[in-house]
């Protein structure tokens, strides 16, 4: 982007802040009449009578478990991601997929197939887990209104919108924080960009860690030609691998989260996470030094040494102070867990209010600059919005049918660590 184009770049906070304002004052009015305290309080009675149910199961427990979908059910679900993958693959269709509108009628209609399934099809059981567990019945009307509510309350209320609130205040913070610089893009540079990424990434998220290395990467290696490797490897690492100790680090560790993991369980894979990262770091140098790098051309290697800027931060202070405050409202204000040393159960949504109002701090005390200079914009998290509102709710029917038959497709096909790292692709 040009100084020109900074200079008449739409201010995005134009209409995010008052968004996100107004939502906060909702919420303060639902606080205000007791909501989200009577939903806090039936989430908790919820787990206190789910853990009494495990502490105690009888024997009939097993028999009187309700059936699952037919694995049918997960077509929508095998469609939408087919759909994601290959539309913009097609020459008819890759235009037409760019449109964010698109995208999202594709999701909701693949997602309203699914609800018609539970409203006119399903028979049996549904455990409900928003606010609190609960089981709902079938009543045997012409259309089962009370399976739709439950399956929408489990996609969007318990699941979707702590997942969509996270992304977007960790993308939109991070998309306040510019590097610039134009290092010697040695082999080694390049390594070690992608291990500060590797470790961010568990921080910040991939996306945040993404947002915020990729342009100082790119400046740095633009004098070089044969670099398209340095970033797939820095999509590997930073975008994918490197976010796996910390459940923000990586979307579905949240949503792990959210059903119960320890926030702090995955600092317990840092050996995994040595092991994958430190193997790619070392096949991307080995690749680099000893091919990639050799044929660049004296010409080019000379620009590169005699063009060296050094890192400038701008927009660090603030907003990386409200990375950190993200990282730890996610950690301490879990409304199924009491704050240490307290009885107090952070209230429902509370959490998200949080974020949200850290993503209004940083839009109305960070500067303009840096964000302008990136030409930030919603556009990549109002992508993810509108795909994942409907994976969300396509899921559901698979995620049934794992809860039911988990137990047995571990023990009939012996499915350990190993087995379900290739079975994920």
């Amino acid at each position: 982007m040009t100084t020109s184009d900074s200079a008449t770049a739409p201010d995005h906070r134009d209409w995010a802040l008052p968004a996100l304002l107004a939502i906060l004052a909702l919420y303060a009015a639902s606080f205000a009449w007791g909501l989200p305290q009577r939903w806090t309080a039936t989430a908790v009675a919820g787990h206190a009578d789910t853990d009494h149910a495990d502490a105690e199961p009888t024997a009939t427990d097993e028999a009187h478990a309700p059936a699952p979908p037919p694995m049918w059910t997960v077509i929508p679900f095998v469609l939408l991601l087919a759909a994601i993958a290959v539309l913009p693959l097609i020459h008819r269709t890759e235009h037409w997929w760019e449109s964010n509108l698109n995208r999202f009628l594709v999701a909701a209609g693949l997602a309203v197939v699914a609800l018609a399934y539970y409203a006119f099809l399903h028979d049996e059981a549904i455990e409900a887990h928003w606010p609190g567990h609960s089981v709902v019945e079938a009543t045997g009307a012409t259309v089962e209104v009370g399976f739709v509510k439950a399956v929408l309350a489990n996609a969007i209320l318990s699941e979707y919108i702590p997942f969509i609130v996270l992304l977007f205040s960790l993308y939109t913070i991070a998309g306040g924080i510019r590097i610039t610089g134009d290092l010697e893009a040695t082999p080694t540079t390049n390594t070690a960009f992608m291990a500060v990424g590797g470790l961010l990434a568990s921080l910040i998220g991939t996306t945040g860690a993404a947002m915020v290395l990729i342009r100082p990467l790119l400046e740095t290696n633009r004098e070089r030609k044969h670099v398209p490797h340095t970033v797939v490897f820095f999509i590997f690492i930073v975008c994918n691998c490197g976010g796996c100790l910390l459940p923000i680090g990586d979307p579905p560790l949240f949503l792990g989260y959210l059903q119960g993991v320890s926030f702090t369980w995955t600092l317990g894979l840092w050996p995994e996470w040595l092991f994958v990262n430190g193997m790619l770091l070392a096949v991307y140098w080995l690749m680099d030094q000893y091919y990639h790098y050799p044929r660049e051309t004296l010409r080019d290697i000379e620009r590169d040494v005699t063009q060296i800027r050094r890192l400038q931060f701008s927009g660090i202070a603030i907003n990386g102070t409200l990375l950190i405050s993200i990282v730890l409202a996610v950690a301490f204000l879990d409304p199924s867990r009491a704050v240490a040393g307290t009885n107090w159960h952070p209230w429902i949504y509370f959490r998200e209010a949080v974020q949200l109002g850290l993503v209004a701090l940083s839009l109305l005390l960070g500067p303009k600059k840096p964000r302008r200079e990136n030409g930030f914009n919603y556009d990549a998290i109002i992508e993810v919005a509108a795909l994942f509102i409907g994976i969300f709710i396509c899921m559901q029917p698979a995620l049934q049918i794992l809860n039911a038959n988990g137990a047995y497709l571990v023990e009939r096909f012996d499915m350990g660590p190993g087995k379900f790292f290739w079975a994920t692709g």
